[in-house]
C-alpha cells in the first residue's frame, strides 16, 4: 500500500504500523494510540536510564519513525536518570503513559517487542545499565 508516494516514507510506516500491531496484540487492544502511548511512555522511560552512548545504540536499531519517537523531547544533559528500583521505573512511565493500560505491563509489551526487534547483544548491554529489579520486565 502507498501512503505518501515515496518508498522510504511508506517502508518506514509500514514497519511502525507493524511494531504498534504487535504492542497492540501483546495488551490486547484494538487502539492504535493507546499502543502508541505504551510505546512512547516506556521507550522514553528506558532511554532515560541509559548513557548517551547506549541510548543511540540502542535508537540506531530502531526503525525510522519508532526512532524519531524514541528521541523525541530527549534532552541528554539530564541523564542518565539514577534511581534504581522497579517502582521508580513504572512512576516514570505512569507520569508519560496517557492510557488505561497498567505501566508495568506497558513495560513487558514493548520490552518483549524490543527482544524480537533488536540485537541480542544490544538487549544485553541495554540490560546491563539498568537495575537488576528491571529483568522481571524482560519476559
Amino acid at each position: 500500500m502507498t501512503w505518501t508516494g515515496l518508498e522510504t516514507f511508506d517502508t518506514a510506516v509500514q514497519k511502525a504500523d507493524t511494531w504498534l500491531k504487535e504492542i497492540m496484540m501483546e495488551l490486547n487492544t484494538d487502539s492504535r494510540r493507546i499502543a502508541y502511548t505504551c510505546l512512547r511512555s516506556v521507550l522514553h522511560t528506558l532511554r532515560d536510564r541509559l548513557t548517551i552512548d547506549e541510548a543511540v545504540d540502542l535508537g540506531a536499531q530502531l526503525p525510522l519513525l519508532i526512532k524519531g519517537i524514541y528521541y523525541d523531547e530527549w534532552d541528554p544533559s539530564r541523564l542518565p536518570v539514577k534511581d534504581r528500583h522497579l517502582d521508580a521505573f513504572i512512576d516514570h512511565i505512569n507520569k508519560r503513559n496517557a492510557s488505561e493500560i497498567d505501566s508495568e505491563i506497558a513495560a513487558k509489551a514493548v520490552f518483549k517487542l524490543l527482544l524480537k526487534k533488536v540485537t541480542e547483544g544490544e538487549i544485553k548491554d541495554v540490560k546491563g545499565m539498568l537495575p537488576e529489579e528491571l529483568n522481571s520486565l524482560w519476559k
